[in-house]
């Protein structure tokens, strides 16, 4: 692990410590790297639409805190401008997700991020893209 990498987990530590709405999804960190980082959590039975479906706000809530994560893990805070998900499968209560963000590319203001979501058996339940704006303000302590 760089020290990079060390840095960055200690910056989604610091992050998620004071998510309130991240700890209330009940996202766990599986692993964090410089400008990557993979979550988890299950669908809980309040998650759900009146169909029985995970509501499709979880589950981009869900890609958009690993996709904040990955994006501030360099310690300056970066704001989403644009996101978008596409959902190709459906979540039922108890379904274990895991979402994998990667900061793709990145300019002087901008950077762009894919975030994969995985069901408990391998199966891409959503894809999420997003961008985010660079303040290049430190993250507050």
């Amino acid at each position: 692990m760089t020290d990079a990498d060390r840095a960055a987990r200690l910056v989604v530590e610091r992050m998620l410590a004071k998510d309130r709405f991240s700890q209330w999804l009940g996202v766990e960190l599986v692993e964090v790297r410089a400008r990557h980082a993979v979550i988890r959590m299950t669908v809980r039975p309040e998650m759900v639409n009146g169909f029985g479906f995970a509501h499709g706000g979880i589950v981009f809530s869900f890609a958009d805190s690993a996709h904040a994560f990955a994006t501030n893990s360099d310690g300056e805070i970066s704001v989403a401008v644009d996101c978008s998900v596409s959902y190709p499968a459906p979540l039922r209560v108890g379904d274990v997700l895991t979402a994998t963000a990667t900061e793709q590319t990145t300019t002087n203001r901008l950077g762009f991020c894919d975030v994969t979501v995985r069901d408990q058996d391998d199966r891409i339940v959503a894809h999420f893209r997003g961008t985010v704006y660079r303040t290049r303000k430190p993250l507050p302590e």
